[in-house]
């Protein structure tokens, strides 16, 4: 394959960077006593599908742009009710757990090495509250981090992508958009941008039918593809 001619570097953040599911896992456990992983797992369970679907709903027009942080309070709020807990600073604290959120092991190395030879944008569904909180808690290093809250809408949509185009002041083609989400870089492919899939455990796995420019096992693997030392 030939060298990937491009000016900066993409993230997606949720996933791809940090353990999301940990996270909340983490915040679950803290908001009821001694859950079992199975109460744990049917209470995560019900977050993720909550912000699957209202994110979903935003983008078919059924519901009127609502920012991260509100879908998360909301998400809290079922989870809360689900487990009979009704204090409202627990539900809270639970919301903000979405913001305290692990790095996976190799992120913050993996971002420091291609910084080096890259500009990085990071670009994420996350509000720009939560994402200023996911940075400062998991360490990661960006020269410029982008929420969809400014383009009010959610990944897919081509305008959030669009947000890291006009930031970049390049064509699409020669950014590269890296994610663990096979449906995300699809969103980014769309709009012409480069692709890179890494392969993460909570990941969305390509299908036979994706063709992305890069596929790396991790960061330290993309950063080899990309000709960093």
């Amino acid at each position: 394959m030939a060298e990937l001619k491009i000016d900066a570097v993409v993230f997606d953040v949720l996933g791809t960077l940090v353990d999301e599911p940990a996270g909340l896992r983490a915040g679950i456990r803290a908001l009821t006593p001694s859950p079992d992983a199975a109460g744990t797992e049917r209470l995560l369970l019900l977050w993720q599908r909550h912000i699957e679907r209202e994110q979903r709903r935003v983008l078919d027009g059924d519901r009127p742009y609502a920012t991260g942080d509100l879908l998360d309070r909301e998400a809290a709020g079922l989870v809360a009710e689900a487990a009979g807990v009704g204090d409202p600073a627990a539900v809270e604290a639970l919301a903000r757990s979405a913001r305290r959120l692990p790095p996976w092991p190799d992120t913050v190395a993996g971002l420091a090495r291609i910084a080096g030879r890259f500009p990085l944008i990071g670009l994420s569904n996350a509000s720009r509250t939560a994402l200023l909180g996911l940075n400062a808690h998991a360490g990661l290093r960006w020269h410029q981090a982008l929420s969809a809250e400014d383009a009010r809408t959610y990944k897919p949509d081509p305008a959030v992508y669009r947000l890291a185009v006009t930031v970049a002041g390049a064509p699409p083609e020669r950014l590269l958009m890296v994610a663990a989400h096979a449906w995300d870089l699809r969103g980014a492919q769309a709009l012409g941008l480069r692709t890179a899939y890494v392969a993460r455990p909570v990941g969305d796995p390509p299908t036979p039918s994706d063709r992305f420019d890069l596929y790396a096992e991790d960061l330290a693997d993309l950063a080899g593809r990309l000709g960093v030392r």
